[in-house]
């Protein structure tokens, strides 16, 4: 499972410790992809569902696969967004 944080890691993809409502994970893509946290949310709810009964795997698996901002100890861990 590491290797996989870390590979989630390498592309910028970290779940949110600050501005998380559940988890993180919609923030974390969203701060990746340049949104901020509610149009990423919004997005990502519309996204599931569009593919049906991937909302009950895709975010959880997504939970625990993709590494927190201090478990990595990456720039979003000091404040500073990831370099594109």
């Amino acid at each position: 499972m590491d290797e996989i944080r870390s590979a989630f890691a390498r592309q910028g993809l970290f779940r949110a410790t600050d501005e998380r409502v559940l988890g993180g994970v919609a923030t974390g893509i969203g701060r990746r992809v340049g949104l901020s946290p509610w149009p990423a949310r919004w997005l990502f709810v519309i996204l599931l569902m569009v593919i049906p009964g991937s909302q009950l795997l895709i975010y959880p698996v997504l939970w625990i696969l993709m590494p927190e901002e201090q478990y990595v100890g990456g720039p979003w861990s000091q404040g500073q967004p990831p370099h594109h």
